[in-house]
C-alpha cells in the first residue's frame, strides 16, 4: 500500500503573492504553519524578499514607558497588573510629565525613533489625558520622536485630544482571536477593541494593532488574527509570544517553540506585507538564540524592557542588527508611515 507524499510549497510564490496584492489562503496558512522544521530558512527566506521589498534592511526601533502601572480593574488572564493577578508588580498612578519627558530623552538615547506611552487600566481619566497630553505637546516641541499612546479604550473625545496634542499613532491590540476572547477576558469585548483602533484611525493617528500568540489559540486563529489585522488596516503590528508571568491566570502556559515563532512572524508577513511588523513582548524567553532569525521577516523591534518583564540589553539589540548588516531607521519623523494614508505604517501587553 503506497502513501502519497504531500509536495512542500513553493514558499517564494508566498513572497511573490503578498508583493502583488494577493491574500495568502487559510490552506497557505496552515501549510506555513504546519511545515517541517527544515522548512524553516526557505520561508524566511521568501519573508525576507517581501520585507526588503518594502523596507530594505532598515529596522525601526521603538521603546515603552509604564506610565501607569498595576490598578487595573481588567482581567485579563496574561496580565500582570491585572486585577486578578498575584504578581508582585509596582503599583503607581499616571507619572508626571518631567517623568514621561525623561522617558522620551531616553528613547533617543537609545536610538528608538518611536516612544510609546503605555498605562493600565480599561481607558484614561480626563485629569490622566490632561497629564498625558501635556507631555505629548512639549515631547513634540523638543524632541525628534514619534508618540504612541496606549491608554486603553477611548472615551468620546479623547481620541481628538491625544491627535491634537500630537500622538501620530495610537495602539491597542486585538489580543487574539474573537472565538478565543471570552477565554482571555470577560470585562470588554474584542468588537471594543477594534472599534477603539478604527476611532483612533478615524481621529487621524496611525492605527497599530497585534496580537499575543500562545494564549491556547489554534492555528487558524493565528491565521484570522492576521486577517483581522489587514482588515483593520492597522499600520503597526506587534506580535508578542506570551511570557507567563507566575501569579497570573495563564503562568502554566507553555512557551511557544522559537522555530514555530519564526513560522508566525513570516506568516504575519505575507498577510501584511507593506505593514511594519514588530517582534514584541517575550521575544527574548520563546525565540531566545534564534532573535536575529526573526529580523528577516520583521521590520520593528523593542529595545529595552517591557511594561513588567525584562527586556534583552539594548547594546545587544543594536550589536544584533548591525551584526546582520542591517540599518537602524533613525530619521523616523521623515518616514512616510507616519501617516495614515500611507500603506506603511500595548505596544506590548506583558
Amino acid at each position: 500500500m503506497s502513501t502519497q507524499t504531500v509536495a512542500t510549497p513553493n514558499w517564494m510564490t508566498y513572497a511573490d503573492k503578498a508583493i502583488n496584492g494577493e491574500l495568502i489562503t487559510m490552506e497557505e496558512g496552515l501549510a506555513l504553519l504546519n511545515a517541517d522544521n527544515d522548512e524553516v530558512l526557505p520561508i524566511l527566506q521568501a519573508a525576507f524578499k517581501v520585507r526588503k521589498h518594502y523596507y530594505g534592511k532598515k529596522v525601526k526601533l521603538n521603546m515603552i514607558i509604564n506610565a501607569k502601572s498595576g490598578l487595573c480593574p481588567e482581567d485579563c488572564g496574561y496580565c500582570s497588573q491585572s486585577i486578578v493577578s498575584t504578581a508582585p508588580v509596582k503599583k503607581y498612578s499616571m507619572l508626571d510629565k518631567e517623568t514621561l519627558l525623561a522617558g522620551a530623552r531616553e528613547a533617543m538615547n537609545r536610538k528608538a525613533g518611536t516612544y510609546c506611552i503605555v498605562a493600565s487600566g480599561k481607558g484614561p481619566t480626563d485629569k490622566e489625558l490632561d497629564q498625558v497630553v501635556e507631555a505629548v505637546k512639549e515631547i513634540r516641541d523638543t524632541m525628534q520622536l514619534k508618540i504612541c499612546a496606549c491608554l486603553g479604550i477611548l472615551k468620546d473625545g479623547q481620541a481628538e485630544r491625544l491627535a491634537e496634542a500630537g500622538v501620530h499613532r495610537y495602539n491597542h491590540n486585538i489580543n487574539t482571536s474573537r472565538a478565543n476572547y471570552d477565554s482571555i477576558t470577560t470585562t470588554h469585548t474584542y468588537d471594543q477593541r477594534v472599534e477603539t483602533v478604527k476611532k483612533a484611525k478615524a481621529m487621524g493617528m496611525s492605527p497599530c494593532s497585534g496580537v499575543i500568540i500562545g494564549m491556547g489559540e489554534s492555528q487558524q486563529e493565528i491565521i484570522e488574527m492576521g486577517y483581522q489585522l489587514r482588515e483593520i488596516d492597522a499600520d503597526s503590528i506587534p506580535v508578542n509570544f506570551l511570557n507567563a508571568i507566575p501569579g497570573t491566570p495563564l503562568e502554566n502556559q507553555g512557551r511557544t517553540e522559537p522555530l514555530y515563532a519564526l513560522k508566525v512572524l513570516a506568516l504575519f508577513r505575507f498577510i501584511n506585507p507593506s505593514k511594519e511588523i514588530r517582534v514584541a513582548g517575550g521575544r527574548e524567553v520563546n525565540l531566545r538564540t534564534l532573535q536575529p532569525m526573526a529580523l528577516y521577516a520583521v521590520n520593528s523591534v523593542f529595545v529595552g524592557d517591557y511594561l513588567t518583564t525584562e527586556g534583552q540589553d539594548v547594546s545587544l539589540d543594536h550589536k544584533m542588527i548591525e551584526d546582520l548588516g542591517f540599518e537602524i531607521e533613525l530619521n523616523a519623523l521623515e518616514d512616510s508611515c507616519c501617516s495614515t494614508e500611507s500603506s506603511t505604517e500595548e505596544c506590548v501587553s506583558q
